[in-house]
């Protein structure tokens, strides 16, 4: 007699989540850490997978402190007992006290991130994959890059997704020393040379964590199809040789792919409650204009429903963000555009901040430029109270703005490039096509450019512009959500596995509510 069919165990391993789903295990929705976009991609992929009866797990660090700030009456002792008594949770804390204290996901010593990285693995490789033992593990950039290689070893099928082009370096002895047993993998890590005997390579070739996920993965993913052919192509000579090379190496082999990111479900000016006035697709331009006229008077703009105002929302880093850019031609914009008000408001934190306050303080600018430390909510309020989003970055492996600005009728202003090229389509009224202005050179006469496309585009009648930022708010939503690139992850699943994930009724017992469909069909 055959043991009846199973759904296909997965285990997703991540540093961060958002939220996880109520039934996944006691106080699931209370153990959030977040750093990026990292924790929310985790938590809809979970998430989808979990109300879709898919027997799916997920290893996180046990962040205390983190999690106890979220559990304010609940004491630590009380919480660990309750977790304890849990047998059959679907969430798997590694347990050491590296992170125990920690009261971020990532810190600003990089010895700190690779002590933090290894506890983390050392936990899930000895005692959660042998717990749960998946038949597929997910993991999730440079914090989980070791995992791979035992996945490889041990013959378990495992997708690597990177999130971000960051990696650390160190040997195999310092790995061992923190307690996994890298001899037993140790083939299936990358190297910055060659590798031939154990010995001779413990001590003196360091192990490249993110080469070595991307190495040993059975499939990789970025989280953009247009970012990951940059990266093969070798566009960005920030990406490391060794990183290009092994990517290169799966999309060649037919094992390497882009899913996009997607922004977390709260970005909805229909329910979002930092707004002063929620709207929809359908109400936008009466909506729009309660928040604008209280976000300028709240920043001592001019205070002008028909001003036309630019948001910047990404940190002002000019390495990756193009804020030089902007820089170089901020008088120029608001100078051109004096008469009608132009404004542009910055809520966002990082060095170039104090170049634009500058710029502001020596042309006397104030009530036209407003320059903000990011701030989540105020984020929320420009976003709902902007024309444009702005985002000339250099290079975007994703990127989440030129999604949220246009599902609040914001529209980007941005650099043909990555994510952004796969998310953004120059704007057409006359097709009724796009939903934002591209530049494709990275200079200031490109953004230059694309911001008076924008202005074309704002001085066009109230209808023309009512129709098009309708439709692009509906589409928007459509399209840039957490259902949509869980279904990737999904179809990419199935696909490595070679079987769905969550098995047919059995036709012999009748139907029943609690019983999961087949990923994707119908009732």
């Amino acid at each position: 007699m055959t043991n009846p069919p199973s759904n296909p165990r997965i285990l997703v391993v991540t540093p961060e989540v958002t939220y996880l789903p109520d039934g996944m295990g006691n106080l699931a929705n209370n153990l959030a850490a977040k750093a990026g976009g990292l924790a929310d991609v985790s938590a809809a992929l979970v998430s989808a997978l979990f109300e879709q009866g898919a027997d799916v797990h997920v290893a996180i660090p046990d962040y205390r402190e983190i999690f106890s700030a979220q559990l304010a009456p609940i004491l630590g002792k009380e919480l660990r007992t309750i977790q304890s008594k849990m047998p059959d949770d679907r969430i798997h804390l590694a347990e050491d006290r590296a992170f125990f204290y920690l009261h971020q996901v990532y810190s600003n010593y990089g010895g700190e991130n690779i002590k933090v990285a290894l506890a983390f693995q050392r936990e899930v490789i000895n005692n959660i994959v042998p717990s749960v033992r998946p038949d597929l593990i997910h993991c999730n950039d440079w914090m989980t890059g070791l995992i791979p290689a035992m996945a490889r070893q041990m013959g378990i099928p495992c997708l690597f997704t990177i999130h971000n082009i960051h990696t650390v370096k160190t040997h195999l002895a310092h790995i061992e020393d923190r307690g996994i047993d890298a001899a037993y993998f140790w083939r299936h890590l990358y190297y910055m040379k060659m590798a031939y005997e154990y010995e001779e390579t413990r001590e003196a070739n360091p192990v490249d964590f993110l080469a070595s996920g991307v190495f040993a993965a059975h499939f990789v993913n970025t989280v953009s199809p247009t970012f990951l052919m940059e990266v093969v192509e070798g566009r960005h000579d920030f990406v490391e040789a060794p990183l290009r090379q092994e990517l290169a190496n799966k999309w060649h082999s037919g094992c390497a792919s882009g899913i996009l990111n997607a922004p977390d479900p709260s970005f909805n000016p229909a329910t979002d409650q930092d707004l002063i006035g929620i709207y929809n697709a359908k109400n936008h331009v009466a909506g729009k204009k309660k928040n604008k006229l209280y976000l300028q008077k709240t920043l001592r703009l001019v205070e002008d429903d028909k001003a036309p105002l630019f948001f910047w929302p990404s940190r002002l880093d000019p390495n990756q963000k193009g804020c030089q850019l902007l820089a170089k031609i901020l008088y120029q914009i608001v100078s051109k555009y004096w008469e009608q008000n132009l404004e542009v408001v910055f809520v966002a934190s990082g060095e170039f901040m104090k170049h634009f306050r500058e710029i502001v303080r020596f042309h006397g600018l104030e009530n036209r430029v407003a320059i903000c430390n990011f701030d989540e909510r105020l984020a929320r309020l420009a976003y709902a109270a902007s024309d444009f989003v702005l985002m000339p970055s250099r290079f975007e492996p994703c990127g989440l703005p030129q999604m949220i600005g246009p599902i609040y009728g914001a529209l980007p202003v941005a650099h043909d490039t990555g994510g952004i090229h796969d998310t953004v389509v120059h704007l057409d009224t006359k097709t009724n096509t796009g939903n934002g202005f591209l530049f494709e050179m990275y200079d200031s006469d490109g953004l230059f450019w694309s911001i008076n496309q924008a202005m074309d585009f704002y001085s066009l009648s109230q209808k023309v512009k009512k129709k098009q930022i309708e439709r692009i708010m509906a589409q928007s939503a459509d399209t840039f959500n957490h259902a949509v690139t869980a279904r990737h992850y999904i179809d990419l699943y199935e696909k490595m596995l070679q079987r769905p994930l969550v098995m047919p009724p059995d036709p012999a017992k009748p139907a029943s509510g609690s019983e999961s469909l087949r990923l994707g069909e119908k009732e």
